[in-house]
């Protein structure tokens, strides 16, 4: 599997996570209906690949539960013990989490900010991400014939 950083900005704060090469494509596709926070990009993301979602936003709860922005000691402990292809979904909350959430991984770093309509594409090995596009539904990882697509808003810029 081509594996790919995630990191989405909105007005709460930073998270980061992996996810499969299609995901920067059914990302991007879920900002096409503007989402406004992290929840509802997840929520419009969800038809294209629920298991995926699903993954991050258990990972989001267990992050949660562990650590807070002032303590993030548990994640420091998983952060030294785990390689940067199996690092589990973090918000921002200091300096290394801010620097693990800019490090690409497998075929690159997409930067998605609900906030300025902007996704930023600092490393992208995967494939030409387009303004208009469809992607292929996945259920229980899998692709199946189903497809999806979306065109985004003039509002929101693609960044190379």
């Amino acid at each position: 599997m081509d594996t790919v950083r995630l990191t989405v900005v909105d007005r709460d704060g930073t998270v980061s996570f992996l996810g499969p090469g299609h995901a920067i494509k059914m990302l991007t596709a879920a900002c096409s209906r503007d989402p406004r926070s992290l929840e509802e990009l997840l929520d419009f993301a969800a038809p294209y690949d629920s298991d995926f979602v699903a993954s991050v936003r258990a990972g989001l709860a267990i992050f949660d539960e562990h650590n807070t922005p002032d303590n993030p000691a548990a994640f420091r402990a998983v952060a030294r013990a785990v390689s940067p292809e199996r690092m589990p979904p973090f918000r921002v909350v200091d300096e290394l989490t801010r620097t693990l959430s800019l490090q690409p991984v497998g075929v690159g770093l997409v930067l998605y900010n609900l906030e300025a309509r902007r996704i930023v594409q600092l490393v992208n090995r995967y494939g030409e991400l387009l303004r208009q596009d469809r992607g292929r539904i996945r259920r229980g990882g899998e692709p199946t014939r189903l497809l999806y697509s979306y065109r985004l808003p003039d509002e929101w810029r693609i960044l190379p």
